[in-house]
Protein backbone atom coordinates (compact mmCIF):
# COMPACT_ATOMS: atom_id res chain seq x y z
CA UNK A 1 0.00 0.00 0.00
CA UNK A 2 2.04 2.43 0.76
CA UNK A 3 4.37 1.69 -2.48
CA UNK A 4 1.13 2.19 -4.45
CA UNK A 5 0.97 5.53 -2.53
CA UNK A 6 4.08 6.86 -3.31
CA UNK A 7 3.53 5.52 -7.09
CA UNK A 8 0.47 7.90 -6.55
CA UNK A 9 1.84 10.70 -5.48
CA UNK A 10 5.03 10.94 -8.43
CA UNK A 11 2.84 10.53 -10.19
CA UNK A 12 0.61 13.50 -9.02
CA UNK A 13 3.82 15.49 -8.89
CA UNK A 14 5.07 14.71 -12.03
CA UNK A 15 2.14 15.51 -13.78
CA UNK A 16 1.41 18.28 -12.07
CA UNK A 17 4.96 20.19 -13.25
CA UNK A 18 4.24 18.99 -16.55
CA UNK A 19 0.52 20.27 -16.62
CA UNK A 20 1.44 23.51 -15.01
CA UNK A 21 4.27 24.45 -17.82
CA UNK A 22 1.87 23.42 -20.61
CA UNK A 23 -1.19 25.09 -18.67
CA UNK A 24 1.38 28.19 -18.53
CA UNK A 25 2.47 28.01 -22.45
CA UNK A 26 -1.50 28.22 -23.16
CA UNK A 27 -2.23 30.79 -21.35
CA UNK A 28 0.12 32.86 -22.55
CA UNK A 29 -0.36 32.24 -26.16
CA UNK A 30 -3.95 32.50 -25.57
CA UNK A 31 -3.17 36.14 -24.50
CA UNK A 32 -1.13 36.69 -27.46
CA UNK A 33 -3.77 34.71 -29.67
CA UNK A 34 -6.55 36.86 -28.36
CA UNK A 35 -4.55 40.11 -28.51
CA UNK A 36 -3.87 39.28 -32.33
CA UNK A 37 -7.26 38.53 -32.61
CA UNK A 38 -8.28 42.03 -31.94
CA UNK A 39 -6.15 43.43 -34.38
CA UNK A 40 -7.64 41.86 -36.75
CA UNK A 41 -11.09 42.81 -35.93
CA UNK A 42 -12.32 39.30 -35.44
CA UNK A 43 -14.47 38.57 -32.35
CA UNK A 44 -13.35 37.26 -28.69
CA UNK A 45 -16.04 34.43 -28.97
CA UNK A 46 -14.53 33.61 -32.20
CA UNK A 47 -10.91 33.50 -31.18
CA UNK A 48 -9.95 30.18 -29.24
CA UNK A 49 -6.35 29.11 -29.26
CA UNK A 50 -7.70 25.23 -28.26
CA UNK A 51 -10.03 25.06 -31.35
CA UNK A 52 -7.19 26.59 -33.37
CA UNK A 53 -4.91 23.74 -31.87
CA UNK A 54 -7.57 21.40 -32.96
CA UNK A 55 -8.20 22.56 -36.10
CA UNK A 56 -4.60 22.87 -37.10
CA UNK A 57 -4.20 18.84 -36.08
CA UNK A 58 -7.10 18.33 -38.71
CA UNK A 59 -5.77 20.38 -41.10
CA UNK A 60 -2.52 18.94 -41.05
CA UNK A 61 -0.94 16.81 -43.97
CA UNK A 62 -1.55 13.41 -42.61
CA UNK A 63 0.97 11.67 -45.22
CA UNK A 64 3.97 13.96 -43.24
CA UNK A 65 2.40 12.91 -39.69
CA UNK A 66 2.52 8.67 -40.80
CA UNK A 67 6.16 9.28 -42.05
CA UNK A 68 6.77 10.95 -38.63
CA UNK A 69 5.25 7.34 -36.97
CA UNK A 70 6.96 5.40 -39.45
CA UNK A 71 10.61 7.35 -38.32
CA UNK A 72 9.66 6.95 -34.63
CA UNK A 73 9.24 3.29 -35.25
CA UNK A 74 12.38 2.73 -37.28
CA UNK A 75 14.54 4.34 -34.40
CA UNK A 76 12.94 2.15 -31.64
CA UNK A 77 13.59 -0.97 -33.92
CA UNK A 78 16.55 0.02 -33.92
CA UNK A 79 17.08 0.81 -30.47
CA UNK A 80 15.94 -2.34 -29.73
CA UNK A 81 18.47 -4.40 -32.15
CA UNK A 82 21.08 -2.30 -30.60
CA UNK A 83 20.64 -3.21 -27.17
CA UNK A 84 20.28 -6.94 -28.05
CA UNK A 85 23.67 -6.67 -28.99
CA UNK A 86 24.44 -5.12 -25.32
CA UNK A 87 23.15 -8.53 -23.77
CA UNK A 88 25.57 -11.46 -26.30
CA UNK A 89 28.81 -10.23 -24.28
CA UNK A 90 27.07 -11.15 -20.92
CA UNK A 91 26.17 -14.87 -22.04
CA UNK A 92 22.50 -14.25 -23.18
CA UNK A 93 20.42 -14.07 -26.33
CA UNK A 94 17.54 -12.06 -26.07
CA UNK A 95 14.85 -12.15 -28.97
CA UNK A 96 14.20 -8.92 -31.24
CA UNK A 97 10.51 -9.33 -30.00
CA UNK A 98 11.20 -9.31 -26.14
CA UNK A 99 13.74 -6.41 -26.64
CA UNK A 100 11.44 -4.21 -28.74
CA UNK A 101 8.46 -3.96 -27.02
CA UNK A 102 10.53 -3.85 -23.54
CA UNK A 103 11.47 -0.54 -25.53
CA UNK A 104 7.92 0.51 -26.14
CA UNK A 105 6.72 -0.81 -22.29
CA UNK A 106 9.51 2.04 -21.23
CA UNK A 107 8.18 4.64 -23.21
CA UNK A 108 4.86 3.84 -22.82
CA UNK A 109 5.45 4.07 -18.65
CA UNK A 110 7.21 7.05 -19.10
CA UNK A 111 3.89 8.80 -19.89
CA UNK A 112 2.58 7.92 -16.29
CA UNK A 113 5.80 8.68 -14.23
CA UNK A 114 9.23 10.19 -15.47
CA UNK A 115 12.15 7.49 -15.87
CA UNK A 116 9.75 4.71 -15.14
CA UNK A 117 10.38 2.73 -18.24
CA UNK A 118 14.21 3.11 -17.44
CA UNK A 119 12.68 0.52 -14.40
CA UNK A 120 10.38 -1.47 -16.48
CA UNK A 121 12.49 -1.94 -19.59
CA UNK A 122 15.24 -4.33 -17.88
CA UNK A 123 12.73 -5.43 -15.14
CA UNK A 124 10.76 -6.78 -18.47
CA UNK A 125 14.47 -8.75 -19.65
CA UNK A 126 14.96 -10.17 -16.07
CA UNK A 127 11.13 -11.42 -16.13
CA UNK A 128 10.82 -12.64 -19.80
CA UNK A 129 14.51 -13.90 -20.17
CA UNK A 130 16.11 -14.47 -16.78
CA UNK A 131 18.66 -11.98 -16.83
CA UNK A 132 20.10 -10.58 -14.18
CA UNK A 133 18.25 -6.81 -13.25
CA UNK A 134 21.67 -5.37 -12.08
CA UNK A 135 23.02 -6.71 -15.66
CA UNK A 136 20.13 -6.00 -17.50
CA UNK A 137 20.00 -2.35 -16.22
CA UNK A 138 23.51 -1.96 -16.34
CA UNK A 139 22.61 -2.25 -20.70
CA UNK A 140 19.77 0.42 -20.53
CA UNK A 141 22.57 2.77 -18.82
CA UNK A 142 25.51 2.26 -21.21
CA UNK A 143 22.90 3.10 -24.10
CA UNK A 144 21.86 5.63 -22.37
CA UNK A 145 25.45 6.95 -21.68
CA UNK A 146 25.48 6.20 -26.44
CA UNK A 147 22.49 9.10 -26.52
CA UNK A 148 23.85 11.45 -24.30
CA UNK A 149 27.38 11.45 -26.62
CA UNK A 150 24.90 11.65 -29.85
CA UNK A 151 23.22 14.67 -27.99
CA UNK A 152 26.75 16.48 -27.22
CA UNK A 153 27.44 15.71 -31.32
CA UNK A 154 23.97 17.04 -32.07
CA UNK A 155 24.07 19.89 -29.94
CA UNK A 156 27.62 20.84 -31.39
CA UNK A 157 26.69 20.37 -34.95
CA UNK A 158 23.56 22.77 -34.76
CA UNK A 159 25.78 25.28 -33.07
CA UNK A 160 28.51 25.51 -35.43
CA UNK A 161 25.81 25.82 -38.42
CA UNK A 162 23.19 27.88 -36.47
CA UNK A 163 25.61 30.09 -34.42
CA UNK A 164 24.92 33.55 -35.74
CA UNK A 165 20.81 32.72 -34.94
CA UNK A 166 21.35 31.68 -32.30
CA UNK A 167 23.68 34.37 -30.88
CA UNK A 168 20.81 36.88 -32.01
CA UNK A 169 18.02 34.97 -30.10
CA UNK A 170 20.65 35.18 -26.92
CA UNK A 171 20.93 38.74 -27.21
CA UNK A 172 16.89 39.47 -27.56
CA UNK A 173 16.78 37.47 -24.47
CA UNK A 174 19.31 38.69 -22.41
CA UNK A 175 17.32 38.46 -19.26
CA UNK A 176 18.35 34.76 -19.38
CA UNK A 177 21.62 35.10 -18.25
CA UNK A 178 20.10 36.90 -15.08
CA UNK A 179 17.96 33.96 -14.11
CA UNK A 180 20.51 31.37 -15.12
CA UNK A 181 22.97 33.35 -12.59
CA UNK A 182 19.66 33.94 -9.47
CA UNK A 183 19.50 29.71 -9.87
CA UNK A 184 23.30 29.03 -9.59
CA UNK A 185 23.52 31.41 -6.55
CA UNK A 186 20.40 29.92 -5.10
CA UNK A 187 20.68 29.11 -1.06
CA UNK A 188 18.82 25.85 -1.72
CA UNK A 189 21.28 24.71 -4.75
CA UNK A 190 24.41 25.85 -1.90
CA UNK A 191 22.47 23.51 0.87
CA UNK A 192 22.40 20.90 -1.93
CA UNK A 193 26.42 21.29 -2.34
CA UNK A 194 27.04 21.30 1.12
CA UNK A 195 25.33 18.34 2.24
CA UNK A 196 26.85 16.65 -0.45
CA UNK A 197 30.05 17.09 0.41
CA UNK A 198 29.70 16.79 4.12
CA UNK A 199 28.26 12.82 2.89
CA UNK A 200 30.91 12.16 1.10
CA UNK A 201 33.99 13.15 3.72
CA UNK A 202 31.65 11.26 6.17
CA UNK A 203 31.55 8.04 3.94
CA UNK A 204 35.25 8.47 3.23
CA UNK A 205 35.92 8.24 7.19
CA UNK A 206 33.68 5.45 8.19
CA UNK A 207 34.27 3.30 4.95
CA UNK A 208 36.17 0.19 6.98
CA UNK A 209 33.19 -0.06 8.95
CA UNK A 210 30.82 0.25 6.20
CA UNK A 211 32.73 -2.56 4.34
CA UNK A 212 32.41 -4.75 7.20
CA UNK A 213 28.63 -4.57 6.65
CA UNK A 214 26.08 -7.40 5.05
CA UNK A 215 24.41 -4.66 3.11
CA UNK A 216 27.81 -3.46 1.87
CA UNK A 217 28.28 -6.79 0.28
CA UNK A 218 25.27 -7.01 -1.20
CA UNK A 219 25.33 -3.45 -2.97
CA UNK A 220 28.97 -4.46 -4.06
CA UNK A 221 27.36 -7.78 -5.81
CA UNK A 222 24.96 -5.91 -7.30
CA UNK A 223 27.48 -3.18 -8.39
CA UNK A 224 29.51 -5.84 -9.73
CA UNK A 225 26.53 -6.90 -12.19
CA UNK A 226 25.23 -3.28 -12.77
CA UNK A 227 29.43 -2.94 -14.16
CA UNK A 228 29.26 -5.99 -16.19
CA UNK A 229 26.19 -4.56 -17.34
CA UNK A 230 27.79 -1.19 -18.69
CA UNK A 231 31.04 -2.76 -19.40
CA UNK A 232 29.44 -4.39 -22.44
CA UNK A 233 29.84 -2.84 -24.96
CA UNK A 234 33.69 -3.16 -24.35
CA UNK A 235 32.83 -6.79 -25.78
CA UNK A 236 29.66 -6.57 -28.43
CA UNK A 237 31.16 -8.40 -31.65
CA UNK A 238 30.82 -5.01 -33.54
CA UNK A 239 31.68 -1.97 -32.02
CA UNK A 240 30.83 -0.08 -35.58
CA UNK A 241 27.33 -1.52 -35.76
CA UNK A 242 26.69 -0.12 -32.52
CA UNK A 243 27.97 3.14 -33.47
CA UNK A 244 25.88 2.59 -36.72
CA UNK A 245 22.24 1.74 -35.16
CA UNK A 246 23.24 4.63 -32.39
CA UNK A 247 23.72 7.36 -35.25
CA UNK A 248 20.79 6.09 -36.99
CA UNK A 249 18.21 6.22 -34.23
CA UNK A 250 19.42 9.67 -33.48
CA UNK A 251 18.94 10.85 -37.22
CA UNK A 252 15.60 9.08 -37.07
CA UNK A 253 14.62 11.46 -34.18
CA UNK A 254 15.90 14.19 -35.72
CA UNK A 255 13.55 12.81 -38.75
CA UNK A 256 10.54 13.18 -36.77
CA UNK A 257 10.51 16.54 -36.18
CA UNK A 258 12.01 17.87 -39.49
CA UNK A 259 8.67 15.53 -41.16
CA UNK A 260 6.70 16.86 -39.11
CA UNK A 261 7.63 20.88 -40.28
CA UNK A 262 6.54 19.59 -43.46
CA UNK A 263 2.83 18.98 -42.21
CA UNK A 264 1.80 22.19 -40.93
CA UNK A 265 2.04 25.25 -43.06
CA UNK A 266 3.47 28.17 -41.09
CA UNK A 267 6.76 25.65 -40.52
CA UNK A 268 7.28 24.58 -44.05
CA UNK A 269 9.63 26.61 -44.64
CA UNK A 270 12.26 25.60 -42.04
CA UNK A 271 15.90 24.46 -43.49
CA UNK A 272 17.16 21.16 -42.77
CA UNK A 273 19.89 22.76 -40.22
CA UNK A 274 17.25 24.75 -38.52
CA UNK A 275 14.96 22.10 -37.65
CA UNK A 276 18.29 20.43 -36.77
CA UNK A 277 18.30 23.29 -33.85
CA UNK A 278 14.42 23.10 -33.36
CA UNK A 279 15.10 19.32 -32.54
CA UNK A 280 18.30 20.44 -30.42
CA UNK A 281 15.91 22.38 -28.35
CA UNK A 282 13.36 19.62 -28.16
CA UNK A 283 15.58 16.85 -26.84
CA UNK A 284 16.73 19.51 -24.15
CA UNK A 285 12.95 19.61 -22.87
CA UNK A 286 12.58 16.32 -22.69
CA UNK A 287 15.41 16.46 -20.03
CA UNK A 288 12.80 17.56 -17.67
CA UNK A 289 11.21 15.11 -15.34
CA UNK A 290 7.49 15.58 -17.02
CA UNK A 291 5.51 12.65 -18.22
CA UNK A 292 6.43 12.16 -21.88
CA UNK A 293 8.14 15.70 -21.68
CA UNK A 294 4.41 17.49 -21.53
CA UNK A 295 4.92 21.46 -21.28
CA UNK A 296 8.39 21.38 -21.15
CA UNK A 297 8.78 19.70 -24.76
CA UNK A 298 6.53 22.19 -26.04
CA UNK A 299 8.14 25.43 -24.21
CA UNK A 300 11.70 24.12 -26.05
CA UNK A 301 10.32 23.67 -29.53
CA UNK A 302 8.19 26.60 -29.48
CA UNK A 303 11.55 29.04 -28.09
CA UNK A 304 13.15 26.83 -31.30
CA UNK A 305 10.83 28.03 -34.00
CA UNK A 306 10.70 31.35 -32.63
CA UNK A 307 14.31 32.24 -33.38
CA UNK A 308 13.34 31.54 -36.88
CA UNK A 309 10.82 33.95 -37.24
CA UNK A 310 7.84 31.66 -36.15
CA UNK A 311 4.93 33.39 -34.09
CA UNK A 312 4.89 32.05 -30.70
CA UNK A 313 1.17 30.69 -31.12
CA UNK A 314 1.93 28.87 -34.39
CA UNK A 315 5.29 27.48 -32.70
CA UNK A 316 3.28 26.07 -29.72
CA UNK A 317 0.44 24.93 -32.60
CA UNK A 318 3.45 23.12 -33.74
CA UNK A 319 4.54 21.20 -30.80
CA UNK A 320 1.08 20.14 -30.05
CA UNK A 321 0.62 18.58 -33.33
CA UNK A 322 4.31 16.56 -33.27
CA UNK A 323 4.19 15.77 -29.46
CA UNK A 324 0.53 14.44 -29.88
CA UNK A 325 1.23 12.47 -32.91
CA UNK A 326 4.30 10.81 -31.39
CA UNK A 327 2.50 10.05 -27.86
CA UNK A 328 -0.75 8.91 -29.30
CA UNK A 329 0.12 7.00 -32.49
CA UNK A 330 3.33 6.02 -31.10
CA UNK A 331 3.98 5.33 -27.83
CA UNK A 332 0.56 4.90 -26.49
CA UNK A 333 -0.90 2.32 -29.03
CA UNK A 334 2.71 0.97 -29.60
CA UNK A 335 2.77 0.50 -25.45
CA UNK A 336 -0.47 -1.14 -25.58
CA UNK A 337 0.62 -3.72 -27.96
CA UNK A 338 3.57 -4.05 -25.74
CA UNK A 339 1.24 -4.69 -23.00
CA UNK A 340 -0.76 -7.57 -24.36
CA UNK A 341 2.56 -8.92 -26.05
CA UNK A 342 3.96 -9.59 -22.39
CA UNK A 343 1.21 -11.07 -21.12
CA UNK A 344 0.64 -13.42 -23.62
CA UNK A 345 4.47 -14.12 -22.94
CA UNK A 346 5.61 -16.67 -20.40
CA UNK A 347 8.01 -15.54 -17.51
CA UNK A 348 11.04 -17.40 -16.66
CA UNK A 349 12.00 -15.45 -13.54
CA UNK A 350 8.87 -14.87 -10.84
CA UNK A 351 9.94 -11.18 -9.58
CA UNK A 352 7.47 -11.26 -7.00
CA UNK A 353 8.94 -14.46 -5.68
CA UNK A 354 12.35 -12.99 -5.81
CA UNK A 355 10.88 -9.70 -3.70
CA UNK A 356 9.17 -12.24 -1.19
Amino acid sequence: MNKTLKSILQFIVFFGVGFSILFFLYQRNNAAFQEQCQIDGIPLDQCSLLQKIITDFQEADFFWLTMVVIVYLLSNVSRAIRWQMFFKPLGYKIGFWTSYHAVMLGYFANLGLPRLGEVLRPGAITRYEGVPIEKAFGTVVTGRILDFLMLFIVIGISLISEYDALLKWLEDNADLSSKVDGLINSPLLKIGAAGTIIGLVLLFFFRKKLMETALFEKVKGIALGFWEGISSIRKVDNIWAVAGYTVFIWLMYFAMTWLCMFAFEPTKGITAMQGLMVFVFGALGMVVPAPGGMGSYHAAITAGLVIYGIPEVEGFSFANILFFTIQLFGNVLLGLIALLYFSRKTPVVDMNAEAR
